[in-house]
């Protein structure tokens, strides 16, 4: 193996692991809030990777630009969706039904993907598709970098909001303790409803991401569901930053172990770190408590 080749994979592994890192933020965020386990999250990946297409397709804009409608859309549609279907579930058996809720969910927008754009494989042709950067002697792909830059950007705001704003202190007063929160006077209702659409917004930012450099078809967000949960139960459940490290680490293991494997056993890396940390270590690499503090 070269040492061009290993640097290449290695880059190519951080590039993949900054958008795991924005999907498994948006993941955490539905499960930290109201302990929803979000299946249909990958789904509605697809389904933003399906709009940048179009949007490309009838306008010819680029799908960076689809995001000034695909970000509220997609966040409002979150907050629809918590207050008419996920605040309904009962307490005592939320996590559970919240799986089969979305499940459905999942299925319906992978149906309405079929019907609409049929099976066919679709792909955006830009103008910079194959473009790339020499970087001592690895060539880097600009669609990827393009994508990273994004996940990146979203993924810093993300934070500054939670971190730096009266919303983001209520969110996450909501995560450490509803009660205690609703006590103090927070409308957790309201903040469970706009942290969903967060998650979803997330998932439309990732998606026109993903649009930049994927062949997408309805059925692929069974490919990604996967990485994404195992992410955020070895990042540790409730913890954005515990999920972005484990994004990135995982990210750059599977892309190494492609060039020995190829890219279907290379996914294995995802499910051997989640049995090991189920059976080694539940709590995750930071157990939660990295959540308390973001």
């Amino acid at each position: 193996m070269s040492g061009a080749l290993l640097l290449q994979s290695l880059i190519l592994g951080v590039l993949l692991g900054g958008l795991y890192a924005l999907l498994a933020a948006g993941l955490t965020l539905y499960f930290g809030i109201m302990r929803v386990v979000m299946i249909a999250h990958s789904a509605f990946l697809i389904l933003a990777a399906y709009l940048a297409w179009w949007f490309n397709r009838e306008t010819g804009i680029d799908p960076l630009v689809s995001l000034i409608v695909t970000v509220p859309l997609f966040f409002l549609t979150g907050v629809v969706m918590q207050r008419l279907l996920v605040s309904r579930l009962k307490p005592l058996t939320l996590t559970m039904m919240s799986v089969l809720l979305t499940f459905a969910v999942a299925l319906i927008i992978e149906g309405a993907l079929g019907f609409f754009f049929t099976g066919t494989q679709r792909r955006i042709p830009l103008p910079y598709a194959s473009a790339s950067l020499d970087f001592f002697g690895a060539q880097v792909p600009v669609v990827k970098l393009i994508a990273f830059g994004l996940a990146a950007v979203a993924l810093a705001l993300l934070f500054s909001l939670l971190k730096y704003t009266k919303f983001g202190q209520a969110l996450r007063a909501t995560i450490q303790h509803p009660e205690a929160a609703r006590l103090v006077g927070i409308n957790t209702d309201r903040v469970a409803g706009y942290g969903f659409g967060l998650g979803l917004a997330t998932a439309a930012i990732g998606g026109t991401a993903l649009s930049l450099d994927a062949t997408i078809y309805p059925s692929l967000h069974w490919h990604w569901i996967g990485p994404l949960m195992a992410i955020i139960v070895v990042g540790g459940l409730g913890s954005i930053p515990g999920a972005a490290i484990a994004a990135l680490v995982l990210g750059i293991a599977q892309s190494l172990l492609q060039l020995p494997l190829g890219p279907t056993w290379a996914q294995t890396v995802f499910y051997v770190a989640l049995f090991a940390t189920l059976m080694f270590r539940p709590q995750g690499f930071f157990g939660g408590r990295l959540a308390q503090r973001f």
